[in-house]
């Protein structure tokens, strides 16, 4: 693949607002690619930094011979997760379900996507 066909891809972009002792930025990354990231002072800007970036990190794991990341997919997840809680926890979250008439798994659905 060249550097046009890999920057096609569906990968994922972070772009977050960033106000620390540097002032205020905007911070930028691509999750599949480790270590690229840049940024800008506006979200347009950190997006625009973050392509560049990107570009040059393709470039130049395909000119030194090492493989290039593919963006992630949908199909690496199932839906489905196992989470260890104490007792009490899920004693709590349990009584809280028959409270509301809902299963276990609804209820925790409903407070994970608050």
């Amino acid at each position: 693949m060249t550097v046009k066909e890999y920057m096609k891809l569906p990968y994922n972009f972070i772009i977050q607002k960033v106000n620390d002792e540097s002032g205020e930025y905007y911070y930028a990354r691509v999750m599949e690619l480790d270590g690229c990231q840049s940024d800008g002072e506006t979200f347009d800007e950190a997006y625009q930094n973050i392509l560049d970036a990107m570009e040059g990190y393709i470039e130049a794991k395909l000119e030194n011979g090492f493989e290039v990341p593919l963006p992630g997919s949908e199909d690496r997840y199932s839906g489905k997760f196992v989470v260890r809680v104490p007792k009490s926890l899920h004693r709590s979250l349990a009584a809280a379900a028959e409270r509301e008439g809902v299963s276990l798994n609804q209820y925790a659905l409903y407070k994970l996507s608050k």
